[in-house]
């Protein structure tokens, strides 16, 4: 039976029928994360791989990530709000089409040969990870507190499938745009298109009913209610609890990224072939995601906190890793795998204590707050990698992020009694 918003309205809904929507939902949401995950596979770097195509300067490389990355912040809070007014299906939909349209910004830059439309287009596909990011939040509307680790770790481990098969639909887009006339290295973005564009109808059809208007009617909240007023910066300056976890999420995202983007160029200089190189970054990708279920159970069963403390232990087991035998091959591919399982239990974690930090009726506005920081820090760490690598190098620029390990075990500690978990 389909029910619509206005019979929510008017009816709260049985704990099973709860239960139903939110499974349901669930499912809609990994797949459009595996669909987002196709298109994020392949463009990253096809996106560097056009630039300097484009333009001539390898020197432009990394400005593909970074606009997509940036891209991802400044759409977070706009998302979020989308959310916060229309629902989730309003607001998904929506930066799926959006990202759908900067890939063809990007092809239209690729014909004209003008590699800063490039960079647009890139800024604009950017919406695309805001929207999955969004994605493993939409999870957790209709969970319970024993239920929510699980719940968003599900989703986010979705994105494995899309960044496994994404990268290998590089050659047969390439195919496809030999076959259709298209610019060289653009066929993996049209084939992210599509998926976008499928991930419009899919949160379309899919999110009936939307889980988060579901949640707010459950918790007798109407989106123009005054309480709503309330932005995510002053949820932060006044909520001591969400201050802890958007901090931790942020860190460890730079964390994460500054060591990672560099591994490559240090595996390079030390003699390293490109086939082992790319062996090292797929562990360290499977160690991001493939076990974010694991985190997720032992956060509902240990709480986000226990969990946050575990994974910064594994982060700093990999600055140990780089610092005590960075030349090895074997020890830098396992401290990638150490630094990826780090990243996902404080992120999972972190993400559920965001989530549980406030009520339904602030939730968006604080998670887009958290992917907004999530995604600068990202940028950050990115930028500042390369000077502090080319100042220390990579085994002093393990030791230099032990520096963010140490922040958020202290400001973790710091949590009291007075922390409220919301249901």
């Amino acid at each position: 039976m389909q029910i619509e918003a206005s019979s929510i309205e008017r009816n709260s809904l049985g704990d099973r029928e709860i239960t139903r929507i939110r499974r349901k939902s669930i499912s809609i949401l990994a797949a459009g994360q595996i669909l987002g995950g196709l298109g994020s596979g392949a463009t990253l770097t096809l996106g560097s791989l056009l630039i300097v195509d484009i333009s001539g300067l390898d020197e432009l490389a990394g400005m593909a990530a970074t606009m997509n990355t940036l891209g991802a912040a400044i759409m977070a809070l706009p998302l979020a709000a989308l959310a916060q007014k229309f629902g989730r299906r309003i607001s998904l939909s929506t930066g799926a089409l959006i990202a759908a349209s900067g890939v063809v910004i990007i092809i239209s830059s690729a014909f004209l040969r003008y590699w800063p439309l490039l960079l647009l287009g890139m800024l604009v596909l950017g919406t695309g990870s805001a929207m999955n990011l969004q994605s493993r939040f939409a999870a957790t509307d209709l969970s319970t507190k024993a239920t929510r680790g699980r719940d968003l770790s599900v989703v986010v481990w979705s994105t494995t499938v899309g960044a496994v098969i994404g990268p290998n639909l590089f050659e047969p887009g390439e195919e496809l745009a030999r076959f259709i006339s298209l610019p060289p290295f653009t066929g993996g973005f049209l084939i992210a298109m599509c998926a976008q564009l499928i991930g419009v109808f899919v949160y379309w059809l899919g999110l009936r009913p939307d889980p988060l208007q579901v949640a707010q009617h459950q918790a007798a909240v109407k989106a123009d209610n005054t309480q709503l007023r309330r932005r995510g910066w002053s949820i932060l300056k006044n909520t001591p609890i969400a201050r802890r976890a958007v901090l931790t999420v942020a860190l460890t995202h730079l964390y994460m990224v500054s060591l990672m983007s560099m591994t490559p160029i240090h595996m390079q200089h030390q003699g390293a072939s490109l086939t082992l190189i790319g062996i090292t970054i797929s562990i360290h990708v499977a160690g991001m995601y493939a076990l974010s279920p694991v985190f997720g159970w032992l956060t509902d069963k240990a709480g986000p906190r226990t969990i946050i403390f575990a994974g910064q232990a594994l982060l700093i087991t990999a600055s140990v890793l780089v610092w005590s035998n960075g030349q090895s091959h074997t020890v830098t591919t396992l401290a990638l795998l150490s630094l990826g399982l780090g990243w996902s239990a404080a992120t999972v974690a972190g993400a559920t204590m965001i989530t549980g930090a406030v009520g339904i009726a602030e939730r968006p506005q604080l998670q887009g707050t958290s992917d907004l920081c999530m995604n600068l820090a990202g940028v950050i760490g990115g930028l500042c990698a390369g000077p502090i690598l080319g100042a220390v190098g990579f085994q002093g620029l393990a030791v230099v992020l032990l520096i963010c390990a140490m922040v958020m075990i202290v400001v973790n500690l710091k949590s009291n009694s007075s922390d409220i978990v919301h249901g």
